[in-house]
């Protein structure tokens, strides 16, 4: 009687074990899968995605997650990867003559990300790619990124649409550092990306809108008043 009541207690605790780790699993699937979906919500506002596609976009991304300040990509180096941010804030930045840090761009999800031109021609870069806030992220290295262009007709299409986005994005922040003051490029951002106010350092602001930190405290000053 006692081995048979000891043979069903060991049975349940198998199977309580067991329905804990599906649910574990489960769990992690769903999470995944949010991930990969925000890419395809993203692609399908500009392109037509066949199951096939959407597939081959889970296939190919690979989900990452990274705490604040981790260095994704290093100057000197080939980039690895594309990046498309979940949730958190990325940024290029290099180092001028001088030693000190420049951020050339910040990030707001949904979007990619990477130093672009040398990954697109793997070649060394003179940027580093870094996490301001944890991150999650989806990537994917140039060897896959063809070959998903060359299976998903949709998504050559909308890698061409990111480039050209990305070449009129650099256009338009060469032309305002040129042109507007820096009262209206800081106003400028508060209003189109006023999350980046909230989770983004002055320093890193003031420094992607071509000014020193003191110079930003002053023109927030100013607009408080």
């Amino acid at each position: 009687m006692w081995q048979l009541m000891a043979l069903a207690g060991s049975v349940w605790l198998n199977l309580i074990k067991i329905c804990v780790i599906l649910v574990l699993h489960s769990n992690r699937f769903f999470y995944l899968y949010s991930m990969h979906n925000q890419l395809i919500q993203l692609m399908t506002q500009s392109v037509p995605l066949s199951d096939l596609e959407r597939d081959l976009c889970i296939q190919y991304f690979e989900p990452v997650l990274f705490p604040k300040n981790r260095i994704l990509e290093e100057e000197g180096k080939i980039p690895g990867y594309l990046y498309f941010v979940v949730s958190g804030f990325v940024r290029l930045f290099h180092y001028n003559d001088k030693g000190d840090e420049v951020t050339t761009h910040i990030n707001c999800p949904p979007g990619f990300i990477t130093s672009y031109a040398n990954f697109v021609n793997q070649k060394k870069s003179d940027e580093n790619l870094e996490c301001i806030t944890e991150c999650e992220l989806l990537r994917i290295t140039k060897t896959d990124l063809d070959l998903l262009i060359q299976q998903s007709p949709s998504f050559k299409d909308f890698s061409i649409l990111v480039f050209q986005q990305s070449l009129s994005y650099n256009e338009n922040r060469s032309k305002e550092l040129a042109t507007l003051t820096a009262e209206r490029r800081y106003l400028k951002l508060m209003e189109e990306y006023p999350e980046v106010l909230h989770n983004v350092p002055m320093q890193y602001i003031a420094s992607f809108l071509g000014m020193n930190p003191k110079s930003l405290s002053r023109i927030r000053k100013q607009i408080i008043r």
